[in-house]
């Protein structure tokens, strides 16, 4: 009988959960039989041999690696800061804003139970179930975050900016993940819900950017996530900055968006 690739890892014990495994995979680290497996939902009979190799998943989820780069390539620091992450799921967000010394992380998501025990234990966690980020109020938490990750999904990030930024310090930053299987129309996104087409990132991006700063958030830097998502879709991390109300908002980034989608296609892709 065969099984799919994510879950053979997870039996074999190669791989703690089956998130973890198409991470592994994604890395380019998964090998079947001496050859390179790039596909969690590759069928293989239990007679093959599997093996990790290089670098193991330093976060309980391949979620860190995103914010691993952007906190690299936007210069942020979350030494001894309050965040936030919200759309936490399995917390790799969370799991890298802690190994980067934020003291502490209040990790907000609509579902329930997806949170890793690890993070659920650690005293610099807040858990936030079951909470949409839409109706958390300043008074939900003890006091404002300097810094929030948003990662969401099966909604727009104008819909969630806001309330996000009602929460931060008044220097308070934001890298969103910006997907544009759930900003695009409809008649824009194609088959299993995946964007290919580069004008339709580029306008998506251009949608996100511009509502940013129309509720006083400076555009910082654009950069692509390292990893598709589940799907397959390219994912862009937008760095915002808090500005001040009634002010004009300048636009920093210091590239193009035409630039950031054709490298991402061109690496990605």
């Amino acid at each position: 009988m065969k099984k799919r690739l994510d879950i053979m890892m997870v039996e074999q014990g190669l791989a703690p959960s089956r998130e973890k495994a198409k991470a592994y995979i994604m890395a380019g680290e998964v090998y079947v039989n001496g050859q390179k497996e790039d596909k969690a939902g590759s069928m293989f009979a239990e007679t093959v041999k599997l093996e990790v190799r290089g670098k193991t998943l330093p976060y309980v989820s391949r979620g860190g690696l995103k914010l691993e780069k952007a906190m690299k390539n936007f210069g942020v620091t979350l030494k001894d800061k309050v965040c936030m992450d919200v759309g936490a799921s399995t917390g790799g967000f969370t799991d890298c804003m802690l190994q980067n010394g934020a003291v502490k992380v209040y990790s907000i998501d609509v579902g329930y139970g997806q949170l890793d025990w690890k993070l659920r234990n650690d005293p610099r966690v807040v858990c936030m179930e079951k909470t949409n980020i839409r109706y958390v109020v300043p008074e939900d938490l003890e006091g404002p975050a300097a810094f929030s990750s948003i990662d969401v999904s099966f909604i727009s990030l104008t819909k969630v900016l806001l309330p996000v930024r009602n929460l931060l310090t008044e220097d308070g930053e934001i890298v969103c993940l910006i997907k544009p299987q759930f900003e695009a129309g409809r008649e824009k996104v194609g088959k299993k819900g995946v964007v290919r087409d580069p004008k339709v990132h580029e306008e998506v991006i251009e949608k996100v950017r511009d509502y940013a700063m129309s509720i006083f958030m400076e555009p910082c830097h654009l950069s692509f996530s390292p990893i598709k998502g589940p799907e397959g879709n390219i994912e862009y991390l937008l760095h915002l900055k808090k500005h001040p109300e009634g002010t004009e908002v300048p636009v920093s980034l210091d590239v193009s968006v035409e630039d950031v989608v054709k490298e991402a296609h061109g690496q990605l892709d």
